[in-house]
């Protein structure tokens, strides 16, 4: 009997989101570089906190997050009242996909953003818009040209994933200047604490001025909170309060609202963090381009190298591979011929150049 249980219109459309893989054969050691994770992990403050709610897991988390929107205003100089949290930004873009866009309506994004914009965009009944980067950068006049008036969201990633490219917070505040009333501008800010460049607040100041604009933020990247999923947004009131009437009771677990908590408060680690990734992701670049790979400067954790063709990157990656390094093939991300390498700890960071550099010179 052929069953008549059928799935919203454009679901079984949707190839479903892969993440980094973290095993590989014939290696007796494994090092996970494919899903930018932080590898000096979390905050000693953060672990001492997850870890004290293990005698307590019988009952609800503070569904409002108070505690958490509390610390991370008074750290970043925001507004609690405008913050939300979430079970990692994933749910916050689920959500703004969810409550502003729909059938008829479309969501733009750019050709090398983040694959779960046009996910999310099929999952509320939207029609995706990808438009064309300027070598691998965001091009706001690309964007502004693909904004019709069936546009609801449009996403922007800066610094972008998988490229690690930044475009100039003037070129932001243009394409938030120029959109139509009925756009909200997302900013997704995954990878906004790796960023060094004077004045860069990560939008917070951009959506402070104005109700178009809405940021994104992680604790799985700097913050090393990768297995609780907590991730955070900050909107105009209107945005939040809707939010807020979408999103579950209690969508982030007791343990992730207190570890991240901690973490957020102990600054003084996050500032190594950063450091460190800085450290070795500038150098581990100086060493792929003597070897030949060249990249674009990154403001993230990672490096998206660029080998001479298709070939050449499998080889690269399946070399990797052999000696346990797992990193990012990115063909999926219309980036033929790159792969993306989280920036690892000294040790590993090291091995990717020396494996990488032995392997071009044979080439």
């Amino acid at each position: 009997m052929t069953h008549r249980i059928n799935a919203q219109p454009g679901i079984l459309d949707i190839t479903p989101y892969v993440g980094g893989e973290g095993k590989t054969h014939g290696a007796n050691h494994v090092t996970k570089l494919s899903s930018n994770e932080n590898p000096l992990g979390p905050s000693a403050r953060a672990v001492e906190a997850y870890t004290a709610l293990a005698t307590n897991i019988a009952t609800y988390p503070d569904g409002s997050h108070f505690a958490l929107r509390t610390a991370i205003a008074e750290v970043h100089g925001l507004r609690a009242d405008r913050i939300i949290c979430g079970c990692g930004s994933d749910e916050i873009l689920s959500l703004l996909c969810q409550a502003y866009a729909g059938p008829g309506t479309e969501i733009v994004h750019t050709q090398h953003g983040f694959a779960m914009y046009a996910i999310y965009a099929k999952v509320a009944g939207s029609t995706p818009v990808v438009v064309a980067e300027d070598t691998r950068r965001t091009d706001v006049d690309a964007l502004l040209a693909a904004v019709t008036d069936r546009t609801r969201l449009v996403f922007v990633a800066n610094p972008n994933n998988p490229t690690g490219t930044l475009i100039p917070d003037a070129e932001i505040e243009r394409l938030a200047d120029n959109l139509p009333p009925h756009v909200l501008l997302v900013m997704d800010g995954a990878y906004a604490e790796f960023v060094r460049e004077p004045g860069y607040d990560g939008y917070a100041g951009l959506v402070g001025r104005r109700d178009n604009v809405v940021m994104t933020r992680t604790f799985s990247k700097v913050y090393g909170l990768g297995a609780l999923r907590v991730g955070w947004a900050y909107g105009p009131d209107h945005v939040i309060d809707v939010l807020n009437r979408v999103r579950g009771p209690f969508n982030v677990t007791a343990a992730g609202l207190a570890a991240a908590e901690a973490a957020v408060r102990d600054t003084e680690w996050t500032e190594h963090c950063v450091i460190q990734n800085e450290v070795w992701r500038e150098w581990l670049a100086r060493q792929l381009a003597r070897a030949g790979i060249d990249s674009d400067p990154s403001h993230g954790n990672f490096i998206c190298a660029r080998f001479p063709d298709v070939d050449t990157a499998k080889a690269a990656d399946a070399a990797l591979r052999q000696r346990g390094y797992i990193v990012r093939d990115v063909q999926g991300y219309d980036l033929p011929g790159c792969l993306r390498i989280t920036i690892g700890d000294e040790t590993a960071t090291r091995a990717v150049a020396d494996i990488l550099t032995k392997f071009m010179a044979a080439r």
